[in-house]
């Protein structure tokens, strides 16, 4: 049986994130769909700064070949024309999901580094190229898909737990600290969310009609099928309180990468998401065989 491979594909929605949720689907504004990558990779989890009249958007590289994700950067002028491609973090483990945002003076970013067996925050030493470690967490699981945003004075962090795919793909978890930097604690209802199609955390955190909003994905049917909104009533230290909203999924018009939607990633006037299709041809057979075989590499 062909082995199946998720492929993923980024768009520049032209609508602010309230915009979308005020919609509640993908098909009230332009989207720029970003080219195709070569049979077997793909671009995913985007998110973006605007740095000096240029938009910024930070993304996971895979290549079914390795295994092995990176974090590139792209960048675009003020029409959203590309001027630059280049990868800025590498590490020996996996890396997706690159939550990016600026506080406190500076430019950080939380991508998703499980594997590594902690959580890493990076602070970025040269914008948009360099990256350095600025701090390490050993939370109550390495964490899958770090979100981290403020909310009544703390700082919060969203995540899943890793273990199988049930707990990656349907817990979430929550860590706080006064200081971004400093001291975290983890929520002592953790998991404080077990369900499968509202619980992994999938894009930035937004405050819409004077509530806190949460983008997570339904991995009901497939992994990352559609993004829901929590709407956040209660956040504190000893209680969480969240409802789940209907599913955003993909546009027709992103046919045939209709299979999934699972990033959603506000960006000033601009919102980033990606969508996937499934291949199931030979291909991802023969690209298995070929890594077992040892001709590629991470």
């Amino acid at each position: 049986m062909p082995r199946r491979s998720d492929i993923w594909r980024i768009g520049l929605v032209e609508a602010p994130i309230t915009a979308i949720v005020s919609a509640v689907d993908l098909t009230q504004a332009p989207i720029r769909w970003l080219g195709e990558e070569r049979p077997f990779t793909f671009l995913a989890d985007p998110f973006g700064l605007w740095r000096d009249g240029q938009l910024h958007v930070f993304v996971e590289a895979y290549d079914y070949r390795t295994r092995h994700g990176v974090i590139d950067a792209l960048a675009f002028d003020a029409s959203l024309a590309p001027l630059s491609r280049r990868t800025v973090l590498r590490e020996p483990w996996h890396l997706s999901y690159p939550f990016v945002f600026e506080a406190e003076g500076a430019t950080w970013m939380a991508p998703e580094a499980h594997r590594s067996g902690a959580f890493t925050l990076y602070r970025a030493a040269a914008f948009p190229d360099r990256w350095e470690p600025a701090l390490r967490l050993e939370l109550d699981t390495p964490a899958v898909d770090p979100t981290l945003f403020r909310h009544d004075g703390r700082w919060w962090m969203a995540y899943s737990p890793s273990g199988s795919q049930a707990e990656k793909q349907g817990r979430l978890h929550l860590a706080y600290a006064d200081v971004l930097t400093g001291a975290w604690r983890t929520h002592p209802g953790n998991p404080v969310r077990v369900d499968r199609a509202s619980s992994r955390p999938g894009g930035t955190p937004f405050v819409h009609e004077g509530v806190l909003r949460l983008p997570v994905q339904d991995c009901v049917a497939t992994y990352g099928a559609a993004i829901r909104l929590l709407t956040v009533f209660e956040l504190t230290p000893d209680r969480f309180v969240a409802e789940a909203s209907g599913p955003i999924t993909p546009p027709a018009g992103a046919a045939p990468f209709v299979d999934g939607l699972h990033t959603l990633s506000a960006c000033a006037e601009l919102t980033l998401i990606d969508v996937k299709r499934i291949d199931r041809s030979l291909g991802g057979m023969a690209i298995d065989l070929g890594r077992r075989l040892g001709r590629w590499r991470a």
